[in-house]
């Protein structure tokens, strides 16, 4: 038995030792491969999450049941297969994202719909909020916008330390200015909305205890960030939804923008928040299955609730 616990943990501490630099390998080796390859191998990746039951899809899957009920079980089910191919692809797309040169990736971007929205904001000498979720390739979105506009979002290092560095350089290389998850990280978010430009914001992370309040979110209680309101409130910038829809043949991807409720602007904060989040569902209903549902966006609860993912 002790053989057997020695072998588990030499086991355990050899991926925590190389699983970092392996990473960076992987990503740099698919970083030569033509994009279409990469999402080919993305979406295996993902069919094989679906097929190995693991928490990926019980995450989703519930998900999915919470969100629209009224759904056949039928449909769920290949709605919620579809969601992990296309989070496969998510993942094997940033190789190129973030490696190849900038010239390829922004050629990526076959059609934009609705960028006079921005140039109307930028026209008016006012700042513009980007709600970005967790849709098609939100990669790609932060970093067209970045290459386009002088663009200003949140960063979080990731929990593997020794990926920092790539995943920053990626996130920033064309232009976007990374600043922290807290208070000085909102003052220039702040002051970057005062001086007409733009930020980047992801609408749908549960942001703690500190952070939220719960508001409905396809009709159930989820905790969701404040900080876009008060912004919102401050600055009286224009909010824009917007995401990168990842185009069928693999091919590249359509940004999606459009002017959100005014109502996000209001300075009630149940308000505010309600459309924001209303904002959030409509982009979904535009292609459903390239959202990220393996997220436990309703980990959160209000007191009294149970835990929804049990």
């Amino acid at each position: 038995m002790n053989i057997k616990i020695s072998v588990r943990h030499a086991l355990r501490d050899f991926r925590r030792q190389y699983r970092e630099p392996f990473i960076r390998v992987l990503i740099r080796l698919f970083s030569f491969l033509p994009f279409p390859v990469l999402l080919r191998i993305g979406g295996a990746f993902g069919w094989m999450l679906w097929r190995y039951r693991g928490e990926m899809r019980r995450v989703t899957e519930q998900n999915l049941a919470l969100c629209f009920p009224g759904m056949s079980d039928n449909e769920r089910t290949q709605l919620a297969k579809q969601s992990l191919i296309e989070t496969g692809k998510n993942i094997t797309e940033i190789a190129a994202l973030w490696c190849k040169p900038k010239k390829t990736i922004t050629a990526l971007v076959r059609h934009v719909d609705g960028e006079e929205h921005i140039q109307k904001a930028v026209n008016e000498g006012r700042g513009i909020i980007f709600l970005s979720p967790h849709l098609g390739a939100w990669e790609m979105a932060g970093l067209y916008l970045s290459s386009q506009y002088p663009m200003t979002s949140m960063y979080r290092p990731p929990e593997m330390n020794r990926l920092e560095d790539i995943v920053r350089n990626g996130r920033s290389r064309f232009g976007a200015s990374l600043v922290p998850t807290d208070i000085t990280g909102v003052r220039a978010l702040l002051a970057a909305l005062k001086r007409g430009e733009m930020i980047g914001v992801l609408p749908d992370q549960d942001p703690g205890k500190q952070g939220g309040e719960f508001a409905p979110f396809f009709n159930i209680s989820a905790n969701t960030m404040t900080l876009t309101s008060k912004l919102a409130q401050k600055t009286n910038a224009d909010v824009i939804a917007c995401f990168a829809r990842r185009k069928k043949d693999n091919s590249g991807y359509v940004m999606f923008l459009a002017p959100a409720n005014k109502k996000i602007n209001d300075k009630n904060n149940a308000i505010s928040l309600r459309a924001m989040n209303e904002e959030v569902e409509k982009l979904i209903l535009k292609c459903p299955e390239q959202y990220q549902w393996s997220y436990k966006r309703f980990k959160s609860r209000p007191d009294g609730e149970n835990d929804l993912y049990k």
